[in-house]
């Protein structure tokens, strides 16, 4: 019994801080990345922290990574990437996926085991390639593959040949649909921005806002410094900046673009919505006391983390508003308080309406359990480095870009909390709370 008490002590006692996170740069789905496999894309992000931070190659205790779209070949992708970047083979890693918020739950995962003990040292971030996404047949056509694996003799295998036909090689086109109720998350999105009477000229402004801010961002050489290096064969020429950003949008031109998924009343667009991007990310997470003792500086501490569901007909892009409204009741804190704050950009619509929602005095008291509303977002703290409509959003990844920009940001701005929010497919959100170090 003494020994379990001094155990539950010692948990109590522990930490979780950041110490780098880094990422490469995210690029358009079917440009640069294109020949790439996603655990080699993963892997460069893992070696560069290895490198950035001297680690020793057998001082990781855990390693995870998010992903949405996986391969069968390699279905622990976070294993091979590891592998591949040279971390011990006695370090063990998983896979993890929910969506959007895969990287987050992969790093809620590795912060677990830091505060249960179980741990001292991990890295956790995520990857998605959607250039690199596997392509199916129809059912009835992998039936027939999966019988022909018992095929003997030339008989069978010319009779299986004459029972197909051309409609079996057919392919069937991967669609980001959620899968409970058959829409894409951009018919949602055109919901949402209606019931929330988020207009599409508020969109297109924001949409501008987000690349001109990304731009500025590169222009004062914050995003440089959070991108990993990457080059391969066989030309070895170095990716060094995000190529989705727009930085000489204006909405005089993409006011006139036409909507992308209701082609009649709807109001995202190409320009508004985010984009397929190919992308990885990683941060290394250490047991305060630990980092200490390794004589490394941490630059936040992780405060604390919620992740909330939410009904898919109605709420399902309205994670962040459900975790930030959790997290602030769960700290005690206050939307006045927070110094930085990064929010994940689906869409443009999705973030309007996520800003609209927790200063909805009525949304709030029937829908978040708060008596008033949780307060009106002081877009001078809000995304100041751009987001995913114009960095790009790879799936697997953001979650880690997130915390990364969250913490950075809170030196460059000389603030003491950040936090960060995202919904995901599932009517999923995530939000995490730091503290700068």
């Amino acid at each position: 019994m003494r020994g379990l008490l001094i155990f539950e002590k010692k948990m109590k006692s522990r930490s979780i801080v950041i110490i780098d996170g880094c990422r490469t740069a995210f690029m358009r789905s079917g440009t640069d990345y294109f020949n790439l496999h996603s655990y080699q894309l993963a892997h460069f992000p893992i070696k560069s922290i290895l490198q950035r931070n001297s680690l020793e190659l057998d001082i990781i205790d855990t390693l995870a990574l998010g992903c949405v779209i996986n391969h069968l070949a390699v279905s622990n992708i976070a294993r091979e990437a590891a592998l591949l970047a040279g971390i011990s083979p006695e370090t063990p890693c998983h896979t993890v996926t929910q969506a959007c918020i895969s990287a987050n739950r992969a790093i809620a995962d590795v912060a677990n085991e830091i505060l249960s003990g179980k741990s001292d040292v991990g890295i956790a971030g995520g990857v998605d390639h959607c250039s690199d996404t596997p392509i199916t047949f129809s059912r009835e056509m992998r039936q027939k593959l999966f019988k022909a694996q018992k095929l003997k003799g030339i008989g069978e295998y010319l009779r299986f040949l004459w029972s197909l036909n051309l409609k079996d090689f057919k392919p069937q086109r991967p669609l980001i649909a959620e899968f409970s109720t058959g829409k894409v998350m951009g018919q949602d999105c055109d919901t949402l921005a209606a019931k929330c009477k988020v207009s599409r000229e508020d969109q297109d402004h924001y949409a501008v806002r987000s690349n001109l801010l990304a731009a500025a961002a590169y222009e004062q050489n914050y995003i440089q410094e959070e991108l990993a290096e990457v080059s391969f064969p066989p030309h070895f020429i170095p990716v060094k900046r995000d190529n989705g950003i727009r930085a000489d949008t204006t909405y005089e031109k993409i006011k006139t673009l036409r909507p992308a998924f209701d082609r009649k009343n709807g109001t995202l667009t190409a320009a508004n919505s985010s984009f397929l991007t190919d992308g990885a990310a990683a941060v290394l997470l250490m047991e305060e006391e630990k980092a200490m003792a390794l004589g490394y500086t941490p630059k936040a501490r992780l405060v604390d983390w919620v992740f909330t569901g939410q009904d898919l007909q109605n709420n399902l892009l309205l994670g962040p508003a459900y975790a930030t409204a959790k997290i602030l009741k769960k700290t005690s804190m206050k939307l006045s308080q927070l110094d930085v704050i990064e929010f994940h950009e689906a869409f443009a619509g999705q973030i309007l309406a996520n800003i609209n929602a927790l200063k909805d005095r009525d949304f709030c008291r029937q829908n978040l359990e708060w008596q008033e509303a949780v307060g009106e977002i002081d877009m001078k703290k809000f995304n100041l480095w751009g987001g995913s409509l114009s960095i790009g959003h790879p799936f697997g990844a953001t979650g880690a870009r997130l915390l990364t920009t969250a913490a950075n940001r809170l030196h460059k701005e000389n603030g003491r909390f950040a936090l960060l929010a995202a919904c995901a497919a599932g009517a999923h959100g995530h939000a995490m709370l730091i503290e700068r170090l």
